[in-house]
């Protein structure tokens, strides 16, 4: 069985081999892996080694899976073992012949190498290296390598915007019928900061159409899809998008799963695993789901702050800037709201603690974290007058009343069954207080610690798991008293997170008393 065959419409290209499929169960979560054994022929014949990118086929079925060499019985020669990502890609079945070569580089890989050695990204090379992300056919180092060959201020305006429309049109791209239709974006690096919920309520309850698709955390504690997936559905393909937006003027969806920009997420989840967060990647990330999702207004949130993604208004003008300019290429009216980002936002960081932030403010509760209504409220006002809806300088008043009419509960309740059914966030089952060495006055809160505190605890897979703040810059603190608490779901994370706080010292830096 273990023979190999020409592969006829590209006679030039190394031959398959040919083993039968093993299911194997192992979940290698995005990695696709192929395990072969040691003495098979493939693994002989090509010198494989573990880590060696490999092309499976079956049928009209190709990908490309890392190979793991086996060297125990779990399977035999004439046998592929895939892991369960594989296994799906494939739509395999057990015993199936499963045709295995080495990898070949893919053409767009030209590209990556020609943008790591200074050279710009024309808009052939984006779209042959967004085109290959799409169907899989780019491995994870190839991916990586394309991300950091575009770190830090490595592309250009022009090549963002080659980007972005390499990025739009490698998905679906939506079209309304009508204008405008207005969307909010925040370029994160701001713990708590979850205001998108509250807009939409507002302004969709105000007659505006704001579809509004949000992206999973990548660096963060929680991203907005995270947040709201604690309260109602966000996984909704296409149709069901269109149908939630007709029936109420708005949603609140994960993007990833509407193929709007669906480069994106791929992109996204290895900035995640390399901490990374680049200015012209921002840029086209930001603007191609933008531009997929129909959008015609568009309010930029960028916080900035010592310890926020945006460390100066400098830097964030020239963000600004770039954001501005590409979204007008591609017709989107943009405006930039610079804010403040020298402190979390709310109480809550995390998933569900955030949720119960957004839903205090909709509540018009006496406990509502004052700054998020506030910012929020900000925003919302911008839109309204951005759109037309209300006269210039009265966007906030609008906003204001409608929150406090109760009309912005109503509307965001209406969504959320549109989607699926509201639901209450969960609560943490364990939660420890870090209190305060000395009595002070709180000086500077430290977003990016917090944030690695709350994902220690488990955030955002922990949808409960989180920080809870109690006191911000400008309180006075007595020794002993909280400072923040953590919440986790299992003792073990719990554990880990408090090993993290002790290890750093203050978080929550505490001036003299006056």
């Amino acid at each position: 069985m273990d023979q190999f065959e020409p592969d006829m419409d590209t006679p030039s290209r190394a031959p398959l081999a040919k083993l039968q499929a093993t299911r194997l169960g192992l979940d290698t979560h995005h990695h696709a892996v192929a395990y072969l054994r040691y003495d098979s022929a493939i693994c002989r014949s090509n010198g494989l080694a573990s880590g060696a990118v490999v092309e499976l086929h079956n049928g009209s079925n190709v990908i490309l899976a890392t190979a793991h060499i086996v060297i125990s019985d779990i399977i035999d020669a004439e046998q592929i073992g895939l892991s369960e990502l594989a296994w799906q890609r494939l739509s395999a079945s057990d015993g199936v012949e499963i045709g295995v070569r080495r990898s070949e580089p893919v053409e767009s890989l030209s590209g990556v190498r020609s943008k790591i050695y200074g050279n710009p990204l024309s808009l052939e090379s984006c779209q042959a290296i967004i085109n290959d992300v799409v169907a899989d056919r780019l491995s994870d180092i190839y991916i990586t390598a394309f991300l950091t060959s575009c770190a830090g201020d490595n592309l250009d305006e022009q090549e963002m915007t080659n980007l972005t429309q390499a990025m739009v049109e490698s998905g679906e791209r939506f079209d309304w019928g009508t204008s405008p239709i207005v969307d909010k974006h925040c370029v994160g690096g701001l713990p708590g900061n979850r205001t998108t919920p509250i807009i939409v309520a507002i302004v969709t309850a105000c007659g505006l159409t704001m579809p509004k698709t949000s992206s999973r955390s990548i660096t963060s504690p929680a991203g907005t899809a995270d947040t709201m997936e604690t309260m109602a559905p966000v996984e909704l393909d296409i149709a069901d998008m269109r149908r939630v937006v007709e029936q109420e003027g708005g949603c609140i969806v994960w993007g990833g799963g509407m193929q709007l920009s669906p480069a994106d997420d791929k992109l996204i989840r290895i900035e995640r695993q390399l901490d990374i967060d680049s200015e012209g990647q921002l840029v086209a990330s930001v603007l191609s789901k933008k531009v997929a999702a129909g959008s015609t207004h568009l309010i930029l949130d960028l916080p900035t702050g010592p310890s926020a993604k945006v460390r100066t208004p400098e830097a964030a003008q020239i963000l600004g800037g770039h954001l501005v300019r590409v979204a007008s290429h591609f017709g989107i009216e943009a405006v930039i709201h610079v804010t403040d980002g020298s402190q979390p936002v709310g109480r809550g960081i995390g998933p569900a603690l955030e949720a119960r932030d957004v839903m205090a403010v909709l509540h018009n509760s006496e406990r509502a974290p004052v700054d998020l209504k506030t910012r929020s409220l900000n925003l919302a006002g911008a839109l309204l007058e951005m759109a037309g809806k209300a006269p210039s300088g009265s966007g906030f008043a609008m906003a204001l009343a409608t929150l406090e009419s109760g009309a912005a509960w109503k509307k965001f309740q209406a969504i959320c069954e549109a989607q699926g059914g509201f639901r209450e966030p969960p609560t943490a089952a364990h939660s420890f207080p870090v209190t305060a060495a000395h009595s002070g006055v709180v000086e500077l809160i430290d977003n990016r610690l917090l944030a690695r505190v709350a994902k220690y605890a488990g955030a955002p897979e922990s949808a409960a798991a989180g920080i809870q703040i109690h006191h911000f810059v400008g309180d006075r603190v007595n020794a002993g008293q909280p400072l923040f608490s953590i919440h986790a779901e299992t003792p073990g994370e719990l554990s880990y997170a408090q090993d993290f706080v002790e290890a750093h010292g203050a978080m929550v830096h505490l001036g003299e008393l006056p």
